[in-house]
């Protein structure tokens, strides 16, 4: 049976997860997160895309992601496979290493985008990894928090979902984390 065929709309952001196979650590190291942010930056001077927000977990990661000129599949297939090739050559092992195809879900709202950034943003948190997820290092949430930028990361598809000046946004953005943290810490008590 053949699998669906995805949908791209270039001009909206998607959700992307990808896991480990068998639910295994993608990134043992240092080395392994900063690898797959070289090849992300490697891909993307060839075939241009967005991220709004990212988390590297231990045995997945999260892109909030939009590609305008290639299909979302493509780069992915591109990005998972020269991980592929480096896990693997660095491990000595060979076979898969992504569980399956990577989950994407299309982002149609400003509430829809602003949840899906605070959730991959709360990952660490929610993982028992960080206190506080600005301290997580594998995350864009940082540069979100720190009045800074990032070369590939465009944090104003978030930031405009709010309104104020680029400074409220960023306040604004903040609080809005914040209070999904209070909720998920409510939720788990």
């Amino acid at each position: 049976m053949a699998r669906k065929r995805r949908v791209w709309i270039p001009d909206f952001f998607y959700h992307i997860v990808s896991r480990g196979n068998r639910r295994d650590a993608l990134f043992h190291d240092d080395s392994d997160f900063k690898i797959f942010l070289h090849i992300l930056r490697q891909i993307h001077k060839k075939n241009p895309f967005e991220i709004a927000s990212y988390c590297l977990m231990t045995n997945h990661y999260h892109l909030l992601m939009r590609s305008q000129k290639q299909p979302i599949s493509k780069v992915m297939a591109l990005l998972n496979k020269r991980y592929a090739d480096y896990y693997n050559t660095k491990n000595k092992v060979t076979g898969h290493v992504f569980e399956k195809r990577f989950y994407d879900k299309i982002i149609n709202t400003n509430l829809d985008m602003l949840e899906v950034s605070a959730y991959i943003h709360l990952n660490p948190l929610e993982a028992g990894m960080v206190k506080r997820p600005e301290l997580y290092q594998w995350s864009s949430y940082r540069y979100y928090v720190h009045v800074s930028s990032h070369p590939h990361l465009n944090m104003a598809a978030v930031f405009d979902c709010l309104s104020g000046s680029k400074l409220e946004k960023r306040e604004a953005y903040q609080r809005f984390v914040k209070e999904k943290k209070k909720k998920s810490e409510m939720t788990i008590s």
